[in-house]
Formats: structure tokens, C-alpha cells, sequence
């Protein structure tokens, strides 16, 4: 058996599906976390940039350029996507709709009002921290 038979069997297709899956599941545990504890929780964008360069690695997306784009791209849309949801959840509970139905609803400028006024100095640094450290693990 040639020494390389191994790894040409490796399935590079896996990461895709793995980066979507990881990716909703950080928003979503997020989304819980800061809506349990009322406040937006912006050190578990820590813990999605850790999960998502995992799900990279683990799809064995091989190290180099793509990686790092898409463990940061996939970051910072988890960060948007998890401010999004927590705005939405916290708005539609107060006019009576679930929180799918009011981020179907709120525009980019309100949600974005929304982010600023209830981020803190400690969430930001936190999602600075998320990026580079999602440079870091996918590299």
C-alpha cells in the first residue's frame, strides 16, 4: 500500500456542511445564553471563533489562505448573526412575536441601533479577541 493512500481518501467536501452546522449552533447556544442572563454575552464569540476553526479542522479543510478567510468570515457572521437574534428575540417579546417572525421583521439600521446601544466596552473587545484568535487556530 503507498505511503499517501490514506490521505487521498480524505473527504475535503466535509467542512462546508461541518462550518454550517457549527456555525448555527453557536448562534443558537448565544443566543440562549445572553437571552438566559439579559445581557449579550459577548465573550461566547470566544467560544464560536474556537468552534468554528474546530469544525474547519475537524471537515479536514486543509491549512493555508481558505481556512483563515473562512474561520473569519464564519466569526464575525456568527457575531452578526448572534447580535441579530438576541435584538430580535428581545424586541419580539415585547410586541408578542417569536423571535424568528421579528428578525424577519427588523431592519438592518434598527438592529443595528439595537447592537450598539446594548454592546458594552467588554463585548467589543471580546469580539476583536474572537477574531484573532480565530487568525490564530485556523492558520
Amino acid at each position: 500500500m503507498p505511503p499517501n493512500t490514506a490521505s487521498a481518501r480524505t473527504a475535503h467536501w466535509l467542512w462546508p456542511p461541518l462550518l454550517l452546522l457549527g456555525s448555527v449552533t453557536a448562534v443558537i447556544a448565544w443566543m440562549l445564553v445572553a437571552l438566559a442572563t439579559r445581557h449579550q454575552s459577548g465573550w461566547m464569540a470566544v467560544l464560536a471563533a474556537l468552534e468554528v476553526a474546530w469544525m474547519l479542522r475537524l471537515g479536514t479543510l486543509p491549512r493555508g489562505r481558505l481556512r483563515t478567510v473562512c474561520s473569519l468570515l464564519a466569526t464575525v457572521a456568527v457575531i452578526a448573526a448572534a447580535n441579530w437574534g438576541i435584538a430580535s428575540a428581545q424586541i419580539g417579546a415585547v410586541m408578542g412575536l417569536d423571535p424568528w417572525a421579528s428578525a424577519l421583521k427588523m431592519g438592518l439600521g434598527y438592529a443595528w441601533t439595537l447592537s450598539t446601544l446594548a454592546n458594552s466596552g467588554l463585548d467589543l473587545a471580546c469580539y476583536v479577541a474572537a477574531l484573532a484568535l480565530a487568525w490564530w487556530v485556523a492558520r
